[in-house]
């Protein structure tokens, strides 16, 4: 095509892709031209402002890392990931949530009843719950990779005085399907704003903070793999997550206990000399 115009460029592309490729793919990159090129005609966009999003996208290349995900954080803080997850979230298991930037791979185990925390300060978490399938059986065996921030605000890998895996364990559940680990109470944070990220924050007014959560990735032969989270009620941030993460089914509440009342069988059990936390969270898992 010689005459390539703003009105017919689009077309144009679409007529450049080969026949013969992935219905998919034609799929999607067609209406990813489609969209691009609408946005550019709607906003006028100008040279400067082209320049500006290269820009952009050059800079979370600069600061991509194996342990920091600027692209992935973008696309945690513009809405797309939770879009994505909530397209995929079946209503008849627990809802999908983001997995966020900071998960490392290869957590230790943590038997059912381990302490992720450890020397940390801070109040004590008790969390516990049944993993099960939709007609609300155990599934036995399922395996579940658990993370959060440590008490300062920051993951294991934003944080050069932690541990690899500080705040991290990978759990085999047994034949009933319970899962129970000790924890700190997580706290409240802000995302990374010192990159690209935080300039796009900035420009629309908006703050950095995410509410308090446990990260959770369910996994069981058979099953539809789960990466979610976790957040208590009473958490300030909870109508306002930035990376926009929050689901109705995901919000749980903690209920302080005596120790006397912590439970046996637990790493920390006999250890427990003041009032903890306690939450029951149950995870359901949607056959493939």
């Amino acid at each position: 095509m010689r005459n390539v115009t703003k009105d017919n460029i689009t077309d144009v592309f679409k007529s450049y892709m080969a026949d013969d490729m992935p219905p998919r793919t034609h799929e999607i990159m067609s209406s990813l031209v489609q969209h691009l090129h609408d946005f550019a005609r709607e906003t006028k966009l100008t040279h400067d402002e082209w320049r500006q999003g290269i820009a952009f996208l050059e800079g979370c290349a600069a600061i991509e890392s194996e342990d920091h995900h600027e692209f992935v954080l973008a696309s945690d803080v513009l809405g797309l990931s939770s879009l994505v997850d909530m397209l995929h979230s079946s209503p008849e298991a627990t809802s999908s949530s983001v997995l966020g930037p900071f998960h490392v791979s290869g957590a230790p185990p943590l038997p059912v009843g381990g302490d992720m925390k450890r020397g940390f300060g801070g109040p004590v978490l008790l969390a516990e719950g049944v993993i099960r399938d939709t007609e609300g059986k155990p599934i036995a065996g399922a395996e579940i990779d658990i993370w959060q921030t440590a008490p300062n605000g920051l993951y294991a890998s934003q944080d050069e005085d932690q541990d690899t895996y500080s705040f991290h364990g990978l759990m085999t559940v047994g034949d009933d399907g319970r899962y129970a680990f000790t924890t700190v109470k997580p706290v409240e944070y802000t995302v990374p704003s010192d990159g690209p990220v935080g300039d796009i924050l900035r420009a629309c007014g908006r703050h950095p903070w995410r509410p308090s959560h446990l990260h959770y990735i369910v996994k069981a032969p058979g099953y539809r793999t789960l990466v979610t989270e976790v957040f208590p009620d009473d958490d300030p941030y909870l109508d306002q997550d930035t990376v926009f993460g929050v689901r109705d089914d995901l919000v749980m509440t903690y209920h302080e206990k005596p120790a006397s009342e912590f439970p046996e069988g637990m790493v920390l059990s006999g250890k427990i000399e003041a009032p903890f936390l306690a939450v029951e969270f149950d995870v359901v898992l949607k056959r493939e």
